[in-house]
């Protein structure tokens, strides 16, 4: 991995937890909570992604790559879904 490969995907990194914080400073309820709630996890799911891309190298294989997205994704979704169980409205 290049040097600036590295930095490219921190800088990417940091804007995504950036990103993240932003949304989680909102004093809001109802379905805006839930809007919000699924852009936290759909940044988590991002920010992950890189890091099986451009750390971990997933990107040379395609078979683990989509094993990982299926992953992923199955995992972000039961947490969303836990996440509306839990709600009290």
């Amino acid at each position: 991995m290049t040097a600036r490969s590295l930095i490219e995907a921190w800088a990417a990194l940091v804007a995504l937890s950036m990103g993240t914080a932003a949304l989680t400073m909102f004093e809001v309820s109802g379905s805006t909570r839930t809007t919000i709630a699924a852009g936290v996890l759909g940044l988590a799911g991002l920010k992950a992604r890189m890091i099986l891309i451009r750390y971990l190298r997933l990107n040379q294989s395609r078979f683990w790559m989509r094993l990982f997205d299926m992953v992923l994704a199955t995992f972000l979704g039961l947490a969303f879904a836990a996440y509306l169980l839990g709600i009290e409205e």
